[in-house]
Protein backbone atom coordinates (compact mmCIF):
# COMPACT_ATOMS: atom_id res chain seq x y z
CA UNK A 1 0.00 0.00 0.00
CA UNK A 2 1.24 3.40 -0.82
CA UNK A 3 -0.12 6.92 0.71
CA UNK A 4 -0.20 9.54 -2.16
CA UNK A 5 0.98 12.03 0.03
CA UNK A 6 4.41 9.78 0.70
CA UNK A 7 4.98 9.63 -3.23
CA UNK A 8 5.82 12.48 -5.61
CA UNK A 9 3.44 13.24 -8.64
CA UNK A 10 6.31 11.75 -11.25
CA UNK A 11 6.77 8.36 -9.22
CA UNK A 12 3.25 7.99 -8.75
CA UNK A 13 2.78 8.54 -12.75
CA UNK A 14 5.94 6.31 -13.78
CA UNK A 15 4.57 3.26 -11.15
CA UNK A 16 0.99 3.69 -12.96
CA UNK A 17 2.34 3.46 -16.58
CA UNK A 18 4.62 0.33 -15.11
CA UNK A 19 1.68 -1.36 -13.91
CA UNK A 20 3.11 -1.26 -10.77
CA UNK A 21 -0.28 0.58 -9.07
CA UNK A 22 -3.27 -0.69 -10.66
CA UNK A 23 -5.98 0.10 -8.13
CA UNK A 24 -6.88 3.38 -5.84
CA UNK A 25 -8.17 3.42 -2.13
CA UNK A 26 -9.48 5.79 0.47
CA UNK A 27 -7.31 5.41 3.78
CA UNK A 28 -10.55 6.39 5.91
CA UNK A 29 -13.19 4.76 4.41
CA UNK A 30 -11.24 1.03 3.72
CA UNK A 31 -12.58 1.24 -0.34
CA UNK A 32 -10.27 0.55 -3.14
CA UNK A 33 -11.61 0.91 -6.67
CA UNK A 34 -10.01 1.49 -10.30
CA UNK A 35 -7.70 4.38 -10.65
CA UNK A 36 -10.85 5.73 -12.96
CA UNK A 37 -13.58 5.84 -10.92
CA UNK A 38 -15.16 9.49 -10.35
CA UNK A 39 -15.48 8.75 -6.87
CA UNK A 40 -11.64 8.06 -6.21
CA UNK A 41 -10.73 11.08 -7.97
CA UNK A 42 -12.74 13.32 -5.92
CA UNK A 43 -11.03 12.02 -2.93
CA UNK A 44 -8.40 14.37 -0.64
CA UNK A 45 -4.65 13.38 -1.38
CA UNK A 46 -4.43 12.77 2.00
CA UNK A 47 -6.95 9.73 2.16
CA UNK A 48 -5.57 8.59 -1.26
CA UNK A 49 -3.62 4.74 -1.45
CA UNK A 50 -2.76 2.75 -4.07
CA UNK A 51 -2.64 -1.01 -4.69
CA UNK A 52 -0.89 -3.35 -6.92
CA UNK A 53 -3.54 -6.01 -6.87
CA UNK A 54 -7.05 -6.76 -5.60
CA UNK A 55 -5.33 -9.06 -2.69
CA UNK A 56 -3.57 -6.41 -1.51
CA UNK A 57 -6.36 -4.12 -1.35
CA UNK A 58 -8.33 -6.79 0.74
CA UNK A 59 -5.46 -7.75 2.71
CA UNK A 60 -5.07 -4.18 4.38
CA UNK A 61 -8.90 -4.58 4.98
CA UNK A 62 -10.20 -2.75 2.18
CA UNK A 63 -13.75 -3.50 0.14
CA UNK A 64 -14.11 -2.98 -3.41
CA UNK A 65 -16.10 0.44 -4.84
CA UNK A 66 -19.88 0.11 -5.37
CA UNK A 67 -19.63 2.40 -8.35
CA UNK A 68 -16.69 1.05 -10.73
CA UNK A 69 -16.37 -2.51 -9.40
CA UNK A 70 -20.46 -3.13 -9.45
CA UNK A 71 -19.86 -6.87 -9.46
CA UNK A 72 -17.01 -7.21 -7.12
CA UNK A 73 -19.01 -4.97 -4.55
CA UNK A 74 -22.07 -6.86 -4.69
CA UNK A 75 -19.97 -10.37 -4.25
CA UNK A 76 -18.75 -8.89 -1.66
CA UNK A 77 -21.92 -7.71 0.21
CA UNK A 78 -23.51 -11.07 -0.13
CA UNK A 79 -20.36 -12.31 1.77
CA UNK A 80 -18.82 -14.24 -1.66
CA UNK A 81 -15.72 -12.75 -1.10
Amino acid sequence: MIQHNKISDSDLRNKIKNGEICFGGNRKLKIYGTLKCSSGKRMRRENRVFFLSESEARQNGFRPCGHCMKTEYLNWKNGLI
